[in-house]
């Protein structure tokens, strides 16, 4: 559990979220100066759904990352806790195949409402941070996923250098909030980013407790020196020995 979490209660997070809905997507881009849409681009390439695949898109927010899957042809679940993200998402306009595709759904990460082995892929964008338990919520990814299917994290990481890494925690610290609040008027929010990236695990360890939620194959890669990192695993085909 980060500093963050520690503080907040899950109520406080999605209410939080819920009053930066209709600006979310927007501040994103230009906080991350446009880089989002090559993360997100990584993350659908890196699920590899298609035709006749069902995806689980795990804190989707507004579903700007689910729309990634129905474009390829899989059917994809946005789910999130927050309500005001969900209301937000399902409003927007869409093209015909995307919304024959796409379905929105309010859910908590700890307790997914889908049954054992439903989703062929699943995948989570910068949301890991904001759950209060980041075992329970792999192991229940790991429980709606189909044995051989997949997971993908992309989450905040940190640089391997231990100079820029500094650096770009006082970017966090002091940049990073301050044009947050300029441009969202919700200070709290980004405050709240800026400590929950600092306080979250490195690579490998994310990487080991992702291996001890029960999934094979762990690997990542760096995206921008690591200021993101993508995580991939899979679901055993046969049950972990005892």
């Amino acid at each position: 559990m980060t500093r963050a979490q520690l503080d907040k209660k899950p109520a406080d997070v999605s209410a939080m979220f819920d009053n930066v809905a209709e600006r979310y997507d927007l501040l994103n881009d230009t906080l991350s100066l446009g880089m989002d849409r090559r993360w997100r681009k990584v993350v659908a390439g890196t699920v590899e759904a298609g035709p006749g695949q069902l995806v689980l898109d795990l804190a989707a927010g507004t579903g700007t990352s689910s729309r990634a899957f129905t474009a390829a042809g899989a059917r994809c679940v946005a789910c999130d806790f927050s309500l005001g993200m969900l209301r937000v998402g399902a409003g927007r306009p869409a093209d015909r195949a995307s919304a024959a595709g796409l379905r929105f759904v309010a859910g908590d990460a700890l307790a997914l409402p889908f049954a054992d082995g439903t989703f062929d892929a699943v995948t989570i964008s910068f949301g890991l941070r904001n759950v209060a338990d980041t075992g329970q919520a792999l192991a229940d990814l790991l429980r709606v996923t189909r044995p051989g299917g997949k997971l993908v994290v992309c989450e905040f990481s940190h640089l391997a250098a231990r100079r820029l890494n500094d650096l770009y925690e006082q970017y966090l610290i002091r940049v990073l909030p301050l044009v947050a609040r300029r441009l969202s008027g919700n200070a709290e929010a980004y405050d709240y980013l800026s400590e929950s990236i600092r306080a979250w695990p490195d690579q490998r360890q994310l990487a080991g407790q992702i291996a001890t939620a029960g999934w094979s194959g762990v690997t990542w890669q760096n995206l921008n020196l690591g200021v993101v990192a993508v995580h991939q695993a899979r679901r055993p085909t046969e049950p972990r020995a005892a």
